[in-house]
């Protein structure tokens, strides 16, 4: 058989190409397609150093930096890869990636991270954080999106069987293409992360500072509890903002952009980590919990499937309810108070559920029943 894994971009080795990483060591011999690939020749491993196939977007000016402005012709240029050679079809989708143009006889089975987010529910979010909330590029991005939306409706009847990286996702997928999606949670290398008993007094957070991500409200959270230590790692947009609320305070500490391996250090030795965005599914708090330590973490979104809470057996962290200074610093004092509970164990055991082992096996698993499934139906 003929396999043909299709992603929107190679630029970074982060979440979803983790999970493309995945799907090739189920499926060596795969053949790889993407909008665009500037991935740099030593960081190109994960993908095994395949040469990846991409549309004329790749040749475009100042496309290695400025990909996303050609996001209009994305559509567009997903339609023109030449898929008619491969038996299946994979697409690690996001944005357009599902929107390749397949045969009847052809597979397509399509892992979503999410629906076009900034297209569907979270368009006057976007609208909002990039300051188009009116004006004549407002109209035009609007009119953008909308005609995204009716492309992305359309694309869901060329795949066959989706797949969602959560239950949240699950939601998202039946509202947008009232279409039935399979779960299986996103590889997390949950045996990269040192499990570690004895934690410090500090709190954990870490993060892309960007707004949806919420670290000013954490920090101003800890702006009224003196006595309680925050520590606060990434860099991004927002980071001089965060700096300036943190500046006078001696118990937070930011540390800015740090290396892989002293985030591995602080996340097994906090006491805690903290955690307010609402992710699709969220590897952070996983891999804290990988670590041994709770999460404490704003109760929406993925975060609700990968974080046990205080009141169900082996609790490894607990949720509030909004996204406000008030909701996490009772949340931290409620979590002071039965901090005996969330047993380093527990979290570590939760954390296993989510390993890069199960994530093939069951990928291996579906695909396999997928198209035992397309093969019956072709013959009747």
């Amino acid at each position: 058989m003929k396999i043909a894994i299709v992603h929107e971009w190679f630029v970074s080795h982060a979440g979803s190409e983790k999970v493309v990483e995945q799907i090739l060591k189920v499926f060596p011999e795969a053949d790889l397609f993407a909008v665009i690939d500037f991935l740099p020749e030593d960081k190109r491993d994960f993908i095994l150093n395949k040469s990846v196939n991409t549309t004329f977007i790749q040749k475009l000016p100042f496309a290695k930096k400025k990909y996303r402005n050609y996001l209009p012709l994305m559509p567009f240029a997903i339609e023109q890869l030449d898929l008619s050679d491969y038996d299946i079809i994979f697409s690690s989708s996001h944005a357009v990636a599902k929107g390749v143009i397949t045969g009847p006889d052809q597979l397509h089975i399509s892992y979503v991270h999410s629906p076009i987010r900034y297209a569907w529910d979270l368009q006057n979010q976007y609208l909002k954080e990039s300051g188009l909330t009116r004006g004549f590029k407002s109209f035009l991005v609007r009119l953008i999106l909308h005609n995204i939306r009716i492309w992305d409706v359309r694309t869901a009847n060329g795949v066959d069987y989706f797949i969602a990286n959560s239950n949240f996702i699950k939601r998202r997928i039946w509202k947008v293409y009232r279409r039935k999606a399979e779960v299986i949670y996103p590889p997390v290398d949950v045996n990269n992360f040192k499990y570690q008993k004895k934690k410090s007094d500090y709190y954990l957070t870490a993060s892309r500072m960007v707004p949806y991500k919420k670290i000013d409200v954490i920090v101003d959270a800890f702006t009224n509890m003196p006595d309680k230590k925050l520590v606060v790692i990434g860099d991004g947009p927002d980071f001089n903002k965060i700096k300036k609320k943190a500046g006078n305070y001696s118990n937070i500490q930011l540390l800015g952009y740090q290396s892989f391996d002293v985030l591995r250090e602080y996340m097994a030795n906090a006491r805690a980590f903290v955690f307010a965005a609402e992710e699709d599914f969220g590897i952070i708090p996983v891999e804290a919990q990988a670590c041994g330590t709770p999460v404490i973490a704003y109760g929406k979104g993925g975060a609700l499937e990968t974080v046990r809470s205080n009141n169900i057996e082996e609790p490894t962290g607990l949720f509030f309810n909004q996204q406000t200074v008030e909701s996490i610093t009772k949340a931290i004092e409620d979590f002071e108070e039965n901090i005996d509970v969330y047993l380093p164990e527990y979290c570590r055991k939760n954390a296993m559920k989510f390993s890069e082992t199960i994530f093939r096996k069951k990928i291996k698993t579906y695909v396999d029943m997928c198209y035992k499934e397309k093969e019956m139906l072709s013959n009747h």
